[in-house]
């Protein structure tokens, strides 16, 4: 049962709130006023019916502290995921709430915290990851029972204004192809056409590539993170996909591979043989290439943009568009890609009209067929 003592001390009145916390264990607070021990005690005992009573001591765990406890348990990220997500973390979020207890950071400091950012001149990007971080490491303290809730709520972000991406067309995937070193001829075409992300056409191996049936079957990857490489299946399950190819790229391909090889032999290797480093690679072979090619700037990525414009373009509809390109979604292909798509509404309209113009045919002598209500 809650209560309330009134006690002196060197002459001064204090009131202590005493309670048992849903363990059964006795816990107190001091206050000056009464009435200020009487509001505390109410917040308490509505807390432990809800069900969030948190114990006090936790919130005042910094939250650099509560990172590093919570950051050990979370396995299921990517290295690559994880060295990035760590960057943001030790860059933006805990110089500014590192030394804070969990309990003190409040919503109105969280709002401010982006609005500074936002000032400084980082990207909307940029800002809206480091609020997620922000977030996700909050939350987990709440299901940890560290703090009642997260102050990461109606917070309002910076809106991303998209850029357009940079798209070839096929003569310049074709120039590109050119000007690059002749050992990545295939993996400029591959990328332009099949649409293989840097880090898929790097773990491409021989046994995943079906010349007969003109396809590529993306199972596996190869990221480097600060100068370490990790293989290992796609990141999402959409990502697990087999590409069909044109025949042109399908015939470089065999030129590349040559007649034999070990199956689990990587199809695109460094320049001696050894796995294929996105950073020695942008480095030594893209850029130089690409300013021979007079396309500058490029980046590696833009190749797969450059084989959804093209599908686009040939004729492939949105959900052909998001398996081909190991979307978790067609929702996210239209979003990044859905002003590509203006002229099927033409053709739908088109189509239509066809439609139409055979159910004139069908009728006699003519005619528009009379419209009947029901």
């Amino acid at each position: 049962m809650a209560s309330i003592e009134k006690r002196v001390r060197n002459g001064r009145a204090y009131y202590r709130a005493r309670y048992r916390d849903p363990s059964g264990r006795q816990r107190n607070k001091t206050f000056r006023r009464k009435v200020d021990a009487e509001k505390y005690l109410a917040l308490i005992e509505a807390a432990k019916v809800r069900g969030t009573w948190t114990d006090p001591a936790h919130g005042k765990i910094t939250l650099a502290e509560w990172l590093e406890t919570w950051w050990g348990s979370a396995a299921d990220l990517r290295p690559s995921t994880k060295a990035r997500d760590r960057a943001y973390l030790n860059s933006l979020v805990l110089p500014r709430f590192g030394t804070t207890p969990l309990a003190a950071i409040t919503q109105p400091d969280v709002q401010a915290w982006v609005a500074h950012l936002t000032a400084r001149g980082f990207a909307p990007a940029t800002v809206i990851k480091a609020y997620q971080l922000l977030g996700r490491t909050l939350t987990a303290a709440v299901n940890a029972d560290m703090i009642p809730r997260s102050p990461c709520r109606a917070v309002r972000l910076p809106k991303i204004e998209r850029e357009e991406m940079r798209y070839l067309t096929p003569a310049e995937v074709a120039r590109l192809a050119d000007a690059i070193h002749s050992r990545y001829r295939a993996l400029v075409l591959l990328g332009a056409y099949g649409g293989l992300r840097m880090g898929e056409l790097a773990g491409l191996r021989r046994g995943r590539v079906d010349l007969l049936r003109g396809t590529v079957d993306v199972a596996e990857i190869v990221v480097e993170v600060h100068g370490q490489l990790y293989t290992g299946p796609p990141k999402t399950r959409a990502g697990r996909r087999t590409v069909g190819l044109p025949r042109a790229v399908v015939e470089e391909l065999a030129a590349h591979m040559g007649p034999v090889g070990p199956a689990d032999a990587y199809v695109f290797t460094a320049e001696r043989g050894g796995t294929l480093r996105t950073s020695n690679f942008r480095v030594k072979v893209w850029l130089p290439a690409v300013r021979a090619a007079g396309l500058a700037p490029l980046r590696p990525h833009d190749l797969r943009h450059t084989a959804v414009a093209l599908w686009i373009a040939a004729g492939a509809n949105p959900k052909e568009v998001s398996v081909r390109a190991g979307h978790t979604s067609v929702s996210f292909t239209l979003d990044r890609y859905g002003h590509l798509f203006p002229g099927h509404d033409a053709e739908l309209r088109d189509r239509l009209d066809a439609m139409h113009a055979e159910g004139l045919k069908g009728t006699a002598g003519g005619a528009v067929p009379e419209l009947r209500t029901p």
